[in-house]
């Protein structure tokens, strides 16, 4: 029997329905609709210093009644950049003392313990080791997409998932289109059969890349790979699972929390090549088909002069829809978002702390799960050239998870003799 079978989930069907005034809500403090006997002060932890953990951190502090108490990373100089930008923006809610300042491949224990609520922004190759933790201390859990980076990552944060609704814990996944509203409204058209039955579907993250940090001479190969790490796969998982699972998470999303059966594709590097660049490609194209024989093609690219496009599309029998867009066959539009949409970013933030509260129930742990498994089977398909099913990527055995974390510790990837790290080569690199 594989892990698919016999986990609980709330659907984002069921989200929608149970938060149809996401929006309007959201647009408030927390405290103005939160119930009056719960007030009290909460506690915040932040595992991960960069500048998305900086940035929730900012989210989470522009709620009424959070105070960020702890602070954890993996590297002080980052931690004492994020907690001087925090202490000058926001002042006395920011209470730190040395005592709660925690560095280290274990300084999430720390912060955790301190705190009621966590976020956790580290690279997300850490993201099961502290979910798995947050949960078991009973912590309220804000945390970073994507998930995991490998199938044995999606399997444990599943298994957490289910033992934070057990405990009644509240649980974000920073896959923000969730709580656009211009995303929402359009996802319930399509579900209430505006487009018809969707047979087909688009979905692009086609960029110029992001930065690079290179080695010094001091550096280990773990210090190295930690600080550039967006270029190894057992910390950010290749970007098609860091960077494209937003938008395969739309798809799945329209798709009303279906996800794909099968994975077949393509990739390489071609233009991001040189010891700088890791392990990971710079292009991949992935079909992708859902049990009801509807096909997504998923496309994402880091080339510098090309064009750009980070998007979503899906086609039905009776029309098409894209954010905040619904068109008939012919391209007429027939629906088409007026509004103007709260920060997303600020408002899962805002919900968190609501559902908190007012104790109502929240787990988006299973759908950043599965999508972010959607983006590893892609991956995966891309890497060994072959068709690939739902649950034998999901149940590979093979982890690139380091064994141990230390600084002199073997994190697995080792550049050739002219510095530069191999890469995955399709129809010899094994997956499964």
């Amino acid at each position: 029997m594989t892990i698919t079978k016999n986990i609980m989930e709330e659907t984002r069907r069921n989200f929608i329905k149970k938060t149809g005034t996401v929006a309007a809500l959201s647009a408030l403090p927390v405290a103005s609709y939160a119930q009056s006997s719960a007030k009290s002060e909460i506690k915040v932890a932040l595992i991960g210093c960069g500048g998305r953990g900086t940035g929730a951190a900012s989210q989470t502090l522009n709620v009424e009644g959070t105070k960020l108490v702890a602070i954890a990373d993996a590297f002080g100089d980052n931690l004492k950049t994020c907690l001087d930008r925090l202490k000058n923006q926001y002042k006395e809610k920011v209470d730190i003392p040395k005592e709660r300042q925690f560095v280290g491949f274990d300084a999430y224990k720390g912060a955790i313990d301190a705190a009621d609520v966590v976020i956790l922004t580290t690279p997300p190759g850490f993201r099961p080791i502290h979910f798995d933790y947050a949960v078991a201390k009973g912590k309220h859990v804000f945390m970073e997409k994507p998930v995991a980076t490998d199938a044995a990552g999606v399997r444990s944060v599943l298994e957490n998932a289910k033992k934070a609704d057990e405990k009644n814990l509240k649980v974000v996944v920073g896959l923000q289109r969730h709580y656009d509203e211009r995303y929402i409204e359009t996802v319930k058209r399509v579900h209430g059969g505006e487009i018809g039955d969707i047979v087909s579907a688009q979905c692009y993250w086609n960029s110029a890349g992001v930065w690079v940090r290179p080695r010094t001479d001091k550096m280990t190969e773990m210090e190295y790979q930690m600080r550039n790490w967006y270029y190894f796969n057992w910390l950010c998982g290749d970007h098609i699972v860091e960077q494209h699972v937003h938008n395969i998470d739309v798809i799945n999303w329209f798709m009303g929390d279906q996800y794909p059966e099968v994975a077949q594709g393509m990739g390489g590097r071609q233009v991001r090549v040189g010891k700088d660049f890791g392990e990971i490609f710079d292009h991949h194209f992935v079909e992708f088909t859902y049990g009801n024989g509807a096909i997504m093609n998923s496309q994402c690219r880091h080339t510098r002069g090309a064009m750009n496009r980070v998007t979503e599309y899906v086609a039905g029998t009776k029309g098409s829809a894209g954010p905040g867009i619904i068109r008939d066959h012919k391209g007429k539009v027939l629906w088409r978002y007026k509004g103007r949409p709260a920060n997303p970013y600020q408002v899962e933030h805002n919900e968190l702390y609501r559902h908190i509260r007012e104790d109502k129930p929240l787990n988006n742990a299973y759908y950043g799960a599965k999508s972010t498994m959607t983006g590893i089977m892609g991956r995966m398909a891309t890497y060994c050239g072959k068709e690939l099913k739902w649950d034998e990527a999901l149940n590979s055995e093979i982890s690139i998870i380091p064994k141990e974390f230390t600084w002199e510790s073997d994190p697995g990837p080792k550049p050739g003799p002219d510095g530069v790290y191999p890469c995955a080569i399709p129809g010899k690199t094994k997956v499964i």
